[in-house]
């Protein structure tokens, strides 16, 4: 008689590994359209001279425009090596002295001195990082979330994007603490 093999014990350590790594992620990489990142700094009210962090920056376009086109000083945090590379080597290569891509974990980080953190995460994500933000996030610090809300806050501003430019509408809310 022939017994069947769990799948699981078939994939190779190595496949194990990145289902693990995987799960630990707080959302897949979609990188937000250009049109839309304007969009998010403009409304979270980006100031030259700010600090802002951008949570699960990909591949740094947000942590770039707040950079360059609104003079923040600008922050993103990426776990996945290869995003964080391509991130670093496009900054480095803008010479952008005001913008940074840290390579870790977003509920690792010290996010107290921000004036603006964007986020496009999953709801679930949300629910994990609110309580960090509500401790550690000065008085009128400002979020602005793409897409999802953070349950339990109500934001002070919600704006609906019908079409980005590639025919994708986006929703942003706009929290301030």
């Amino acid at each position: 008689m022939i017994r069947s093999i769990p799948v699981l014990f078939l994939l190779p350590y190595a496949a194990l590994s990145q289902q693990t790594a995987d799960a630990e992620k707080l959302a897949p990489y979609y990188p937000t359209p250009e049109t839309v990142v304007e969009k998010m700094l403009e409304f979270g009210g980006l100031k030259p001279g700010e600090k802002m962090y951008d949570l699960g920056s990909g591949d740094g376009r947000i942590v770039i425009m707040a950079a360059r086109k609104f003079r923040a000083n600008a922050t993103g945090v990426e776990m996945d090596k290869d995003l964080w590379k391509q991130s670093m080597d496009r900054i480095r290569g803008l010479g952008l002295r005001n913008a940074r891509v840290i390579k870790g974990d977003i509920t690792r980080q010290n996010y107290s001195d921000a004036d603006l953190v964007t986020v496009y995460l999953l709801p679930s994500s949300n629910v994990k990082i609110r309580p960090m933000l509500e401790k550690q996030l000065k008085k009128g610090a400002r979020v602005v979330s793409h897409d999802f809300e953070f349950t339990g806050w109500t934001p002070v501003k919600t704006e609906h994007i019908e079409d980005d430019g590639e025919g994708r509408s986006h929703t942003l809310y706009l929290y301030v603490r």
